[in-house]
């Protein structure tokens, strides 16, 4: 692949993690309102259940896009090093495999986190 080919898609990655991240986003939002106003403390234990299944259900998917997606970016950064004579952009970008490294880390950490406190929100 060309390094302009290699960048389009390292781009079309990136995207693809913050894309993912858009569906829990909103419906950690509506969790949040919901319990703010405290709706949950009066709704059956089924309600509560199904909120914190839909959101466990949600969150891992996308936890399992955004993972998957990262481990096709570092090969894809590994591609970028073997580049004859790439551009200051592309090595910036292949030398950054330690923040991919990072970012599945926090997905995985935060997904976790975010999910206890749903948890503790709806369930009181």
């Amino acid at each position: 692949m060309s390094e302009e080919e290699l960048l389009e898609l390292w781009n079309a990655k990136r995207s693809q993690i913050i894309h993912a991240q858009i569906a829990p986003t909103l419906l950690l939002i509506a969790v949040f309102v919901l319990a703010a106003f405290g709706k949950f403390e009066n709704a059956t234990e089924a309600t509560q259940y199904l909120t914190i299944g839909v959101a466990a259900a949600t969150g891992i998917l996308a936890i399992i896009s955004q993972y998957a997606t990262i481990r096709e970016a570092e090969v894809l950064l590994t591609d970028l090093k073997r580049l004859d004579k790439p551009s200051e952009l592309s090595k910036k970008i292949a030398d950054s495999r330690h923040l991919l490294s990072l970012s599945a880390i926090a997905i995985v950490g935060l997904g976790i986190g975010v999910f206890a406190l749903v948890v503790w929100a709806v369930l009181g």
